[in-house]
Parts: C-alpha cells; structure tokens; sequence
C-alpha cells in the first residue's frame, strides 16, 4: 500500500514539475533588466589578464593587474589589499589557483600582452598560504608569462606557457611543466626561439589532455601595424599528460592565411561538443 502511495506521488510530481522545467529554459528579458556590472576594483588597477576565484570560497578572489601585482579580497570584492608588494617585480600575465588546495596560489609575472610598450617579468612564483609568503620558482628569462593551469587534483602539477622576450629571439619560451609544485621544470613543447606559448587548457574530464597554443608574434615599440602572426603559431594537444605533442590543424587557417593567437578553451558541461581532434 505504501509502496502504490509513493508511486502514485512520484507520478503526480513529474507532472507538476515537467512543465515548470520546460518553461525554465525560456524568460523574459525584463526579469533581469534591472541588473548591471559594477566596478568592484581596485579602482587604479589597469589593465588585468589574471584574475581567479577560489573553489568553496564565494567570498575569495584574487586579482593581478599587468603592472600592479597581486591583490586580494575576503569580501566579495568589496575591498582589496596588495599581497605581492615585497617582490622584485610588479608586472603579472597568469595567476591560478589550485582547485585541490586553494592556499595554493601560481603567479606568472611578465604581463604576456603583445603591444608596442609593455613591461617584462623574472619567471614564477608560488604561495602555499594563501598570499601571505611567496617563493620564487624560477623560469626568469621566460619574461612574460601569459598562462598558467593547475591540475585539479594535483597541487603540484603545473603547466606554463611562456611568450618570452617580446622584442627578440630566446630558448625559455614555449609550455613548461612541473610535477613537484614547480621546483624544477621540463619543457615540454618548443618550436623555436621565437614562437611562444600563450594558451593552456585541461580537458575537463582527464587532466591528461591538455591544449595549448604556441604564438610567434613581435611588435617592437618604434613600429605600427602588424606583428602579431610570425610563422610558428598553432594548436597543439597532448593526450599523455603533456609528455608528447601534436598540432591540430584540419579546418583551422595555416601560416599564408595569417594565423596568430589562439585562444582554446572546452566547454565544462560537454567537452565532446567542441572537441578539436
């Protein structure tokens, strides 16, 4: 009897309640006139690439302006404080959080920008308390670092994208890895001296599968114009954890047509939908 009473409720609820998730997926625009974006700050900080939240900590984020350093706020972004002042460089490209550990925090320094006039960086830094203290990782003449991803499960498992100097030819640019919270890294995927990294992302699903995207690019300051698709840019994949590489490009424009940054990026709530091969 209890059993025939559940069902026959179970029934009356997807009735009731189908409807009301159908109609969910269609609104009306005027609900939501009334919202807009505000500036929360810091009101002085530039221009910003790097910006994080922090998993479970609604109230956390963190921000890093390309020549202010790093700031943080605990309430909502109602106010901020500097937290990266004591070191020897102001200038910031990446900043990531590790999802498995918030206290974890990855700062490229270098603004990773391409433009006329830009300001350069010393390498990586590490925090493991939250921004109180940080240490420096090395990779100092990468110059400019434009990404940073951490493994979600991993705190010490980390990959750079390296631009390297803007205005001439050098070896430490490309994707770094570390597998020991960036005491010691390994380039895992290099074209030449004057194509650089700019673009990381993991697969959702496996952190094994990594995208990335090389730039080669060079805008001396004395110059207008172009500058921004030297040969070598590309989309590359690793399926192995980052250990072996290959470039994707059926369907994607090649060096004639101009090809220059690349931004990849897979959708979290269906990494198949747009999956380069």
């Amino acid at each position: 009897m209890i059993q025939r009473f559940l069902r026959i409720v179970s029934v009356i609820l997807c009735i009731v309640l189908l409807p009301c998730s159908v109609l969910a997926q269609d609104y009306d625009p005027a609900m939501f006139r009334e919202l807009h974006w505000r500036l929360i700050g810091p009101f002085r900080g530039g221009r910003t690439v790097a910006i994080s939240g922090v998993p479970g900590q609604q109230n956390v984020f963190y921000m890093a302006p390309n020549n202010g350093g790093v700031w943080k706020s605990t309430d909502y972004g109602r106010t901020w404080t500097p937290i990266f002042d004591d070191q020897p460089t102001g200038s910031i490209g990446a900043l990531a959080v590790a999802p498995s550990d918030p206290n974890t925090i990855y700062v490229g320094s270098g603004e990773g920008l391409r433009r006329p006039d830009l300001s350069v960086g010393n390498g990586v830094y590490k925090s493991s308390d939250g921004g109180r203290t940080w240490q420096h990782l090395d990779l100092q003449d990468a110059q400019q670092i434009a990404s940073i991803i951490v493994d979600p499960k991993d705190a010490n498992r980390v990959f750079v994208a390296a631009q390297g100097h803007p205005y001439g030819p050098n070896e430490q640019r490309g994707i770094f890895r570390s597998l020991n919270g960036g005491r010691t890294w390994e380039k895992v995927l290099y074209k030449d001296e004057n194509a650089g990294g700019m673009d990381l992302v993991f697969d959702p699903r496996n952190s094994q599968v990594i995208f990335a995207s090389l730039w080669a690019s060079r805008r001396p300051p004395w110059t207008t114009g172009g500058g921004y698709d030297g040969p070598g840019s590309g989309l590359y994949k690793s399926s192995d954890g980052g250990s072996s590489w290959r470039q994707l490009t059926r369907g994607l424009p090649g060096a004639t047509e101009g090809i220059g940054r690349i931004g990849p990026t897979v959708s979290p709530s269906d990494p198949t939908a747009c999956m380069p091969g």
